[in-house]
């Protein structure tokens, strides 16, 4: 089967936004939340859209969102604007829950669509991988064998990647277990997202 090529980033958004390949398994129908411009140089990497941003379409429109933003050291007008910062998932569509919390993100979406986005994304300098399935699929082999310990060990990843918990609240104990965390990681990922701000 001949692979569909598009002629535009612009394109590529509007197919991925009226993809329906796992409509069957997605307690809510599909929505893909994602946003990108060809200009972005930083992309936010998480897991898939909640409840609540699968209902406004507004990625990161949430409590973890909040904290997200704090990490960086930017406000919602930065952190939306799609021609400095691209925000493309594991998974585009709320998944629905599971027994202790969100179910994981469907692999279609990656499958489908990833490699494609990140062509059209050519001047990414940080990927911010968020959780444990964006740095299994980005850092591969690469990545340690706990999330702790590939985020412990962030040095190893850069300049291109860096990788973080999830902001969520329900992770305020790891970050309480964790205080490097807050003390070596977020001055640095600050400071990077600066001077790409500033570029």
């Amino acid at each position: 089967m001949t692979e569909i090529r598009y002629p535009s980033l612009e394109a590529l958004l509007a197919a991925v936004r009226n993809c329906r390949a796992c409509e069957r398994h997605l307690p809510l129908g599909p929505r893909p939340v994602l946003r990108a411009e060809a200009t972005a140089r930083i992309l936010i990497v998480g897991q898939a859209p909640g409840a609540r941003v699968h209902e406004t379409g507004i990625p990161w429109d949430d409590p973890s969102g909040e904290r997200l933003r704090t990490w960086m050291g930017i406000d919602k007008a930065a952190f939306y604007d799609a021609s400095r910062i691209a925000i493309i998932p594991m998974g585009y569509c709320y998944p629905g829950r599971g027994k202790s919390g969100d179910l994981p993100p469907r692999r279609e979406c990656a499958d489908l669509w990833l490699n494609r986005l990140l062509a059209e994304l050519p001047r990414i300098e940080l990927v911010l991988l968020v959780g444990q399935y964006a740095q299994r699929h980005f850092l591969a082999a690469r990545r340690r064998p706990s999330l702790t310990e590939t985020t412990r060990n962030w040095q190893a990843y850069a300049p291109r990647y860096l990788p973080l918990p999830h902001p969520s609240p329900r992770n305020t104990p790891w970050l309480k277990r964790n205080p490097w965390f807050e003390e070596r990681l977020l001055p640095e990922l600050r400071a990077r997202i600066r001077a790409l701000q500033a570029g």
